[in-house]
């Protein structure tokens, strides 16, 4: 079956850069598009960043355009998150996300991916 299994979080200052990687297994992985979500405690899920398959185009959430790069490894079944310049804003539970036939204009809702991870949590302090 799909698993998808998220890794790097933690607890850091204001300021700090965290790497996050998904590695993804059960899937050829390639075929896939791959998104970073968030949950902060009390808030919805929300889309961080996104790559769909067959596209070298990022999107981004506007919140962390300028800090963040999506990015994967097709060879290793691997997703990252590069996230600098953390902010106490963006603590929050993070998660990868992946479907093999999501369109455009339905990346941002959580409920049209297909496949999640459990999560890593990223504790940003001031």
């Amino acid at each position: 079956q799909v698993q998808l299994v998220e890794s790097g979080g933690g607890l850091v200052q204001a300021g700090d850069s965290l790497r996050l990687s998904c590695v993804a297994s059960g899937l050829t992985f390639r075929d896939y598009s791959v998104a970073w979500f968030r949950q902060a405690p009390g808030k919805d899920r929300e889309l961080v960043a996104a790559l769909r398959r067959n596209t070298n185009t990022p999107n981004y959430a506007d919140a962390v355009r300028e800090r963040v790069t999506i990015s994967r490894d097709n060879a290793k079944n691997t997703l990252y998150l590069q996230m600098n310049n953390l902010k106490p804003e963006d603590t929050a539970a993070y998660y990868c996300a992946a479907d093999k036939n999501i369109i455009l204009s339905s990346i941002w809702t959580p409920h049209y991916w297909d496949y999640w991870g459990q999560g890593t949590q990223v504790t940003v302090s001031s």
